[in-house]
């Protein structure tokens, strides 16, 4: 198309000069049609010429484009394309398909890491699950031994229904930009709640709960907000030491709610801070026995949904805090965290 237009193009100038001339007088009209073909021979011979230079670039560009395209088919999401065309279109053209290849490079990633971890975390349980089972085959096995089985089995299918509830969960939060259920509570009174849902836990370990929690209403998804108070909370009872403390606040402020969780443990490093909020990501082997690695996330993704944020502040030997802050706003003529 781009070698016909060029060829189009030429043979009209070449026309319109020959014209031009004829008007003049330094063309003889009288024998206009020699001219015509001599110019017309000089207009395919110079069009040819210049469309054969003119769609060089197009058409390498084209073919690198087809076997880039091929190659993505392919699966192979390595693959790119020089961006230094002259032609703007081209440029622009080759600049987005580099992006689409890369952001396509990391999704593949990503979801090979996840099916990875999901298959590593539904092993585990899965494997405990059938030793126990088999030694419950075992012919004289005592009471005792065959309840401290049974047990470890149901603990084992409480962690693989955990582990399906949050990997449920955290993909269609990861789907849903806005719209969750907003809802009057008392913020505080749910916070009273999720404590006494882990009294078992802390009693165990004989915690000091240190709680002061503001009277607050709140307007928000009530459901999703409880997965993330047990969750930071829960973490705090798990990493701290027994006869240790754990400090849950909940303070009313002028444009926000701060919820903060405190505990004594043994901290935690820069990385691990780094890298808490990635889903399946344990941390530390002494993490790794206690949880799935999907609570901080789903948490981080449920406050995200909120409009606030969650912080950490932590030191090795000096405990760990999650602060999580909810923004305040008129809504339904009631203003939130104040009590009607």
């Amino acid at each position: 198309m781009l070698t016909l237009t060029t060829l189009i193009v030429t043979m009209l100038l070449a026309g319109a000069l020959m014209m031009l001339l004829i008007q003049i007088g330094l063309i003889e009209s009288r024998r206009p049609l020699v001219l015509v073909l001599a110019m017309a021979i000089a207009s395919v011979l110079v069009g040819t010429v210049l469309a054969r230079f003119a769609s060089r670039a197009p058409i390498a560009a084209i073919v690198s484009f087809r076997d880039a395209a091929q190659a993505v088919a392919r699966g192979d999401f390595s693959v790119r394309i020089r961006e230094d065309f002259r032609i703007a279109e081209l440029h622009d053209m080759a600049h987005h398909f580099n992006i689409m290849t890369r952001e396509l490079a990391g999704t593949e990633l990503l979801r090979m890491d996840f099916v990875e971890n999901v298959s590593h975390e539904f092993k585990t349980p899965l494997s405990a699950i059938e030793g126990y089972a088999t030694l419950l085959q075992k012919r004289g096995l005592d009471e005792e031994k065959r309840a401290e089985y049974t047990d470890r089995i149901l603990r084992n299918t409480r962690r693989l229904s955990t582990l399906t509830s949050d990997i449920l969960l955290l993909s269609r939060l990861e789907h849903q930009e806005t719209g969750i259920h907003r809802e009057w509570f008392c913020l505080d009174e749910q916070l009273r709640e999720c404590i006494l849902s882990l009294e078992e836990q802390w009693t165990q370990k004989r915690l000091e709960m240190e709680v002061d929690l503001d009277g607050a209403d709140y307007c928000g998804s009530r459901d999703l907000l409880s997965h993330v108070w047990v969750n930071i909370i829960g973490n705090a009872v798990k990493f701290a030491p027994e006869d240790g403390v754990v400090r849950v606040l909940l303070r009313r402020e002028a444009e926000a709610l701060r919820v903060q969780v405190a505990d004594n443990g043994a901290g935690m490093s820069a990385e691990v801070q780094r890298r808490m909020f990635e889903k399946f990501y344990q941390g530390d082997a002494s993490r790794s026995s206690q949880g799935n690695g999907l609570g901080l996330s789903l948490a981080k993704r449920i406050v995200d949904l909120h409009g606030g944020r969650i912080d950490v502040s932590s030191a090795e030997g000096r405990g760990t805090a999650f602060t999580v802050t909810l923004p305040v706003r008129e809504a339904d003529g009631r203003a939130q965290g104040k009590r009607p």
